[in-house]
């Protein structure tokens, strides 16, 4: 991989993993609602330009009941669940469990019967929901089960948005697609976002990471996501989901000062291994694309096809 693609890998990493810490400190003031209604008007205002200014939204309006289901499923409610799950949750075990996406979608596939898995995948799949086990086990103290199950809601939702994309809006430009979606999403998240806005004007604090979550983790997230998809191909793209959860690990500790323990570190491990092994390409259906192919495109021409494995942005 070039330099720029470890560059663009890197950042990726970060900026998806930044989101769990931010909702955490806005949580504390604001209302789920809020927060997605904010994260939404943001994104857009920032997106919506540039797609307009490239003609990519003309063509998605034959589709726009897709295009709804995707908004309903890949930002509306996991974002709403994500709110109100880390009312309870710490950020890093938030983060952690949402490492189960790649794990839920094989199940997905798998069950549509689009694939058939090998024992090693299989494996990977007990492996890593075990992991999931531990996790919710041992380090899970909620005062109800809703939480994680408002998660585990989260973790279906990003697992189908994928299959949204690929069947019925592979062929429209990304950019268009999550522009239009954030429109959407903001708009229908308006009346209850802005009647729960609280009486008292938020900290800077709430106030900042309100703006890093639009700013930087939706409207810049997927402007560089593309780039990292024309880069090195969306393939190697899907490496990321392995990386965010770390980076939400890491700052739920050094900046909230949340608590890890060794189940942590051994539920996170399984999770992660089950996941390679269950998402893994089996050694008779040939090598993957090559991501150099790719880089010739211009980064913002990315189509639902190549977004299409590792959507599921937090």
């Amino acid at each position: 991989m070039s330099r720029r693609g470890w560059t663009l890998f890197l950042a990726m990493g970060a900026i998806w993993g930044i989101p769990y810490m931010l909702i955490k400190v806005a949580v504390d003031e604001m209302s789920p609602s809020t927060i997605v209604l904010a994260r939404c008007a943001v994104g857009a205002a920032l997106l919506l330009p540039l797609a307009a200014k490239r003609g990519y939204l003309r063509p998605l309006l034959p589709h726009w009941r897709p295009l709804l289901a995707f908004t309903l499923i890949e930002v509306c409610i996991p974002w709403l669940l994500l709110g109100y799950a880390e009312q309870d949750l710490s950020s890093s075990l938030t983060g952690l469990l949402i490492a189960a996406v790649p794990l839920v979608g094989a199940v997905l596939v798998w069950s549509t019967g689009a694939e058939r898995p090998g024992p090693r995948r299989v494996a990977g799949l007990l492996v890593g929901f075990a992991g999931v086990a531990a996790l919710v086990g041992f380090d899970v103290q909620a005062g109800s089960p809703a939480p994680v199950l408002a998660v585990a809601g989260v973790a279906v939702c990003y697992a189908v948005g994928p299959i949204i994309l690929s069947r019925w809006l592979s062929h429209l430009p990304g950019l268009g697609v999550m522009a239009a979606s954030l429109t959407m999403a903001a708009l229908l998240y308006a009346p209850i976002g802005t009647l729960q806005w609280p009486d008292e004007t938020p900290s800077e604090e709430a106030l900042l990471s309100l703006l890093g979550l639009g700013v930087v983790c939706t409207a810049a997230a997927f402007v560089v996501f593309f780039a990292l998809i024309a880069e090195v191909g969306p393939s190697r793209a899907t490496v990321i989901t392995y990386i965010n959860p770390a980076v939400a690990l890491l700052l739920g500790v050094m900046v909230l000062d949340e608590r890890v323990t060794a189940v942590t570190a051994v539920g996170f491990g399984l999770i992660l291994v089950g996941s390679v092994l269950a998402t893994s390409r089996d050694r008779d259906r040939g090598p993957e694309e090559p991501g150099q192919a790719a880089a010739r495109r211009d980064p913002l021409d990315v189509t639902c096809d190549d977004i299409a494995r590792p959507v599921g942005e937090p």
